[in-house]
């Protein structure tokens, strides 16, 4: 039987069905998407927040985002918001996180929120601005570093700093486990200088935990160099992402079967002539 022609138990086709459907019977969230939009920059790990300029969390800094539009994808609402916000239209690597969907994660209404990883080579940074709706923007350099860890629970530190505005954001994260699942425990520290708007504090952990993870086991640290680049600017990126220094010999080994040759100049970034490589997607060197 075709699909038009089955009936419900009140015997109505599908036709019949959403002819008489109201959507208004049912309370609807609104959606929004969030970025954070990382990059490498003087060997430290940087993240582009906005300064809002209305309620709620007026002039608060916050994740570069918004709400998708009726007829536009999450997707296409992500690309949107970052070239409103950013001024950045390519280059840039998109990777969904989470969903946050808190009850009363938004003052305003009833608010699920879509994250997405974003990573662009430092040359961007100086194409980024403030959006309409944003009354600045600025690169943070982030830093996750553990406190302590036992049985109970992981406890890390979360600081977000801009020197030129002399802005010092700290926050304490404390994960524990529920069964099978991580349930999380975030507080502004008491010396932070400020704090973010809304639950991004928990975006932003969850992100470097993230990236901390992959980039052993996929490429995502070939979106953080230029398309031409150095295995010690490589290096770097690996060691900014992953926290700790690498052993040289070992580093090349491990990721020889991932770059090709392309032969000697001056990487961007770069003063000096070296060898230069690029990303191999095909996992091996030509």
């Amino acid at each position: 039987m075709e699909q038009n022609q089955l009936r419900n138990k009140q015997g109505l086709t599908e036709e019949e069905f959403l002819a008489q459907y109201k959507p208004s019977d049912y309370p609807r969230p609104s959606v929004t998407v969030d970025m954070l939009l990382f990059t490498i920059e003087n060997n430290a790990l940087k993240l582009l927040l906005i300064r809002r300029k209305n309620h709620p969390y007026m002039h608060c800094w916050a994740l570069p985002g918004g709400f998708v539009g009726i007829e536009e994808s999450i997707e296409q609402a992500v690309y949107r918001e970052l070239a409103e916000e950013t001024n950045l239209t390519q280059d840039v690597y998109f990777e969904q996180l989470y969903t946050f969907g808190e009850v009363n994660r938004d003052p305003r209404m009833r608010v699920i929120t879509c994250a997405y990883i974003s990573l662009t080579p430092s040359s961007n940074i100086k194409n980024t601005r403030a959006g309409d709706d944003a009354e600045d923007a600025a690169w943070f350099t982030v830093e996750l570093v553990e406190a302590y860890q036992n049985q109970q629970e992981n406890c890390y530190e979360l600081t977000l700093c801009n020197a030129e505005k002399n802005l010092r954001l700290k926050y304490t994260v404390k994960e524990k486990a529920e069964g099978m699942r991580k349930v999380y425990d975030i507080a502004v520290n008491p010396a932070s200088g400020g704090k973010l708007a809304f639950d991004h504090a928990h975006s932003i952990h969850m992100a470097l935990q993230r990236m901390k993870n992959k980039v052993n086991y996929t490429p995502i640290a070939f979106c953080l160099v230029p398309k031409q680049f150095t295995l010690g600017q490589l290096q770097k990126v690996y060691e900014v992402l992953l926290g700790e220094k690498l052993d040289r010999a070992n580093f090349r080994k491990a990721v020889r079967h991932m770059v090709r040759q392309v032969g000697q100049g001056t990487a961007q970034g770069s003063r000096r002539q070296a060898m230069l490589f690029e990303y191999n997607p095909l996992g091996h060197t030509d």
